[in-house]
């Protein structure tokens, strides 16, 4: 299957800031802003301009930059918020409504005519200021499908240029995904955006569905950040359609790590070892036969080269290692593995390893080498 150029739209400055606990100051906003640039990432939601004065002042900042991507800023369809965002100089704005029943319910009574209406209003007097303007359908994947159909139609015919398929909730598999995907963009002639949530952990396989589905933009954030359990995370779209599908993303994917560790100290939660891509365990091998593998050949337990994405490859010595790993470390630090009683620091490393719940030093199996007979 040939997949189309896709447009990486990222979203940690918006819905990446609204995880529980994350605020961030206009400096790291500005900072992340420009790392995100710098790397290649076409376009950037920063915010919403209609929060209050603080968000403004920051989405200004960022939108006076002169980055090379584009710049986009999150509204309802209200007025008064595409004025804020016509107000923090932004030529791109989105516009979200709600399409499913229950949201439609809650926000406006049901009244989905209502909703529409409030739409059309909201667009046309975007494009009449000559704003780029996208249009997002929350809790599109609980949606009649129909009549999502239907509001992304009038989007389209209404001006916008892009419409958002949003699985809000984060409830749908790859596979439901996909076919939803697919009969929405049959439907139109502007591109399809995907934007997943990851509540039960698929957020970047339903995203991926939905650019195998025909979605030409998707959204993501840096570590996977956002509302409850996040969003699907840049570094591993980015590396899935590099690596799987073969697509030039045009992005600088050796600086992926140290994006991660710069977003991770601004929310002040570090990122997880296990963490894909780019967590320090992800090329991290301790165990025998793989550690055997790697030393032969890193491509027996290596999806690809760690350098591709900024990281190293690290060998550890802990309860699962081997004597292959040992005799290593020991050539390493100059000692003769003739020399050691190789079984037996190997209980003794399985030993200590166990007790401190922990990977060892060199030191630490060095001084383990000079206490066993």
């Amino acid at each position: 299957m040939i997949l189309p150029q896709i447009c990486i739209n990222d979203t940690t400055l918006r819905d990446g800031e609204q995880a529980a606990g994350v605020a961030f100051s206009l400096e790291e906003k500005v900072a992340i802003a420009k790392f995100l640039d710098t790397i290649g990432i076409q376009e950037l939601e920063v915010g919403i301009p209609a929060m209050g004065q603080g968000e403004a002042t920051a989405i200004r900042a960022i939108s006076e930059l002169g980055l090379n991507a584009h710049i986009s800023g999150w509204n309802r369809a209200i007025i008064a918020d595409i004025q804020a965002s016509i107000h923090c100089g932004l030529k791109r704005i989105h516009i979200s409504i709600p399409v499913s029943d229950r949201q439609i319910q809650v926000k406006f009574r049901g009244h989905w005519n209502r909703m529409l209406q409030q739409l059309r209003d909201a667009l046309n007097f975007a494009c009449d200021h000559g704003l780029d303007v996208s249009v997002g359908g929350e809790d599109s994947s609980r949606a009649d499908e129909l009549f999502l159909i239907d509001a992304a139609q009038f989007s389209q015919e209404w001006g916008a240029f892009r419409f958002r398929f949003c699985d809000t909730v984060g409830i749908l598999d790859p596979f439901t995904t996909f076919e939803k995907v697919e009969k929405l963009v049959a439907a139109l002639d502007i591109p399809v955006e995907m934007h997943t949530h990851n509540d039960l952990g698929l957020a970047t396989a339903n995203a991926l569905a939905g650019i195998r589905a025909g979605a030409a933009s998707v959204n993501t954030t840096v570590n996977g950040l956002g509302e409850r359990a996040g969003n699907a995370a840049l570094e591993e779209i980015v590396m899935t359609l590099k690596q799987l599908y073969g697509l030039k993303t045009g992005i600088q994917t050796q600086h992926l790590r140290e994006l991660s560790r710069s977003v991770g100290k601004a929310v002040n939660c570090p990122v997880p070892p296990w963490k894909a891509i780019v967590g320090n365990n992800a090329f991290a091998h301790e165990s025998g036969i793989h550690a055997h593998g790697v030393l032969h050949d890193p491509s027996t337990y290596e999806p690809f080269d760690p350098q591709v994405i900024g990281q190293q490859r690290s060998l550890v010595v802990g309860k699962h290692s081997g004597r292959h790993l040992l005799n290593q470390v020991f050539q390493d630090s100059g000692i003769s593995s003739d020399a050691v009683n190789s079984q037996s620091v190997l209980d003794a490393v399985r030993d200590r390893a166990t007790h401190l719940k922990r990977s060892l030093t060199v030191d630490e199996l060095l001084d383990l080498v000079a206490d066993t007979p």
